[in-house]
């Protein structure tokens, strides 16, 4: 499986997940908007394990939404969910979605 990416946020496969189940499938909102990427469609738990969060997609897909992007298909697997970063001479600083 392949990275998968919507906005800021990037999905990496991994062979296993850990962590505690948490109750919603929201896996990153917007700091400015308010605006979520989460799942909105298909059978999947997420997990937090030392403030990094893990998907779980049981059926054959889940759907990946946000109010700004394309909804994506996410296959069944499990996925370590990244918000990407960038540089800056200042340092290091999340992007903004």
């Amino acid at each position: 499986m392949q990275p998968i990416r919507q906005g800021d946020v990037i999905l990496l496969p991994v062979q296993q997940i850990e962590g505690q189940k948490i109750p919603h499938l929201t896996l990153a909102e917007g700091e400015v908007t308010g605006h979520k990427h989460r799942i909105t469609e298909g059978n999947a738990e997420l997990y937090d394990k030392d403030s990094t969060l893990y998907l779980r997609v049981f059926s054959e897909s889940a759907l990946l939404a946000h109010e700004e992007h394309k909804a994506i298909s996410i296959p069944q697997g499990d996925w370590m969910v990244k918000i990407q970063r960038e540089y800056e001479p200042e340092g290091w600083r999340y992007v903004a979605d």
